[in-house]
Order: structure tokens, then C-alpha cells, then sequence
């Protein structure tokens, strides 16, 4: 007969056993040992029907094709930018998938994109050999002038963002900020300096307590508390997010 042993976000161990019997599917992050099913990293559990999840609470960001990302530019080559992205793998910005225009060869490339520059781009592709190609061929996708940059755990970013958007919409509308979340971990925003600090004290707030239930009424609570209700307009837009959400 097969059996649970923990909890949904529940915080495992490597070699705790989460689970026993045939019935449960181990995904990434986990191992079958016999009939048992193991955690191979500190993690957080996620049950969906009989398929088990283990999001990771450490580790460095893995590039994955189609994710979004914000990179920086770190070196210039005649053929485009090499690009951190919070990886242990560098990023090369290809000139053909930076610009629509057309570049003269030895052309000064410091114009569209120089030294310390943040992209919001895709990953485009990830090579058997982990050379990773990035493009800024799609809606949104652009050069992020002025504001401010922060970096969380990679492992947290689905907290932050929330289902369809939701907790990271919550807080553009309480604190009246830009913010683009990269899925490598890297968070980009802008707005007045004081709501700034705010965002970025919420965001850290998100990070320490993603492991936590309650958390959207949590940060919501704080928000307010430290912004006032939102308005009718925000309070609606809210709501259809909340409704949106269940869908």
C-alpha cells in the first residue's frame, strides 16, 4: 500500500524519504530507492495528484530554452555581447538577435548595449555543452534603463511572480513600481526612491517566507499597513486578478 510521508510544502532533507509504494511518481530532485521515494536536495514537497515535486531551496540558476532572463552585459565581441545571467554559464547576445538593424562590420557595438547594460531577454538556446544563446526577439523584451537591480534564489522566483502574476501584481499596484522578474533569479525596478525601498524590502519579505502558507495575505497585510488601502480602481483590478487566479 502506498503512503505519504510529508506534507505539501513541506521542507525535506537529501536521503529523507518522502514517500512509499509504487503509486508515486518521484520528479527532479528526488530518487526511488526500492519502493521508497527519496529527496535528493533540501527542498521544498509539491504534490500534484500522484506526480511528486521538489523546488530546491539553494543552488544556482540552470538556463533553460524559452526562459525569460535579465543579464548583463560583461564583455563585447564583434559578433555581440558575452552576458552574465547568474549562472555558473556565461551568455552570448548574438548581434543578429539583438537588433532588427543592420550593423557594418567593426561597427562600434557600445551604441545598443554597453559594459554593466541590463537585457530582459529569452534564452534562445542551451547546447549539450551548456553554451547558452540569448535573444531579444519578442514582446517586452528590451534594455532596462535606470532603476534598480536585486538578486534572489532562482528556487523562489514562482513565490514572487504567484500564480498567473498575482503576487507580483499585488505589489506593483500597492507600491506603484515597474518590476520585471527574470527567471534566473535576477529582479529589476523602478519608481519613486521611497517605494523602491519598500518593493525591495517586500520582495526580501517574499524570499524569507516563501516556505510559508498564508504569504499572499501576509504581504498584503504589510502593504497596507505601510501604504494604505488601495484604491477602488486598484482594489477592482485586484479582485479580477484573485478571480483570474482560480480559473
Amino acid at each position: 500500500m502506498s503512503q505519504l510521508l510529508v506534507q505539501e510544502k513541506e521542507i525535506v532533507v537529501p536521503g529523507e524519504t518522502i514517500a512509499e509504494g509504487m503509486d508515486y511518481i518521484p520528479s527532479k530532485g528526488m530518487y526511488r530507492s526500492g519502493e521508497q521515494v527519496k529527496s535528493a536536495h533540501v527542498g521544498l514537497v509539491y504534490i500534484e495528484g500522484k506526480v511528486l515535486k521538489l523546488v530546491p531551496l539553494s543552488g544556482r540558476y540552470l538556463p533553460k530554452r524559452g526562459d525569460s532572463v535579465i543579464a548583463k552585459v560583461t564583455d563585447i565581441t564583434m559578433n555581440g555581447w558575452i552576458m552574465d545571467i547568474n549562472s555558473a554559464y556565461s551568455a552570448m547576445l548574438p548581434l543578429k538577435d539583438a537588433t532588427p538593424e543592420y550593423v557594418e562590420k567593426g561597427a562600434d557595438l557600445t551604441k545598443y548595449f554597453t559594459f554593466g547594460d541590463l537585457v530582459f531577454c529569452k534564452i534562445s538556446n542551451v547546447t549539450s555543452q551548456n553554451l547558452v544563446d540569448l535573444s531579444l526577439r519578442g514582446p517586452g523584451l528590451r534594455k532596462l534603463n535606470g532603476g534598480r537591480a536585486l538578486k534572489i534564489a532562482p528556487s523562489k522566483v514562482p513565490r514572487l511572480v504567484g500564480k498567473q502574476g498575482s503576487m507580483v501584481s499585488m505589489i506593483k499596484k500597492y507600491t506603484q513600481c515597474q518590476i520585471i522578474v527574470g527567471q534566473n533569479g535576477l529582479v529589476w525596478l523602478q519608481g519613486e526612491p521611497e517605494q523602491e525601498l519598500l518593493t525591495i524590502d517586500t520582495i526580501r519579505l517574499v524570499e524569507q517566507r516563501s516556505h510559508l502558507s498564508g504569504l499572499t495575505d501576509y504581504i498584503s497585510n504589510y502593504l497596507a499597513e505601510k501604504c494604505g488601502p488601495l484604491s477602488d480602481e486598484q482594489h477592482n483590478e485586484q479582485v479580477n486578478d484573485d478571480v483570474q487566479e482560480t480559473i
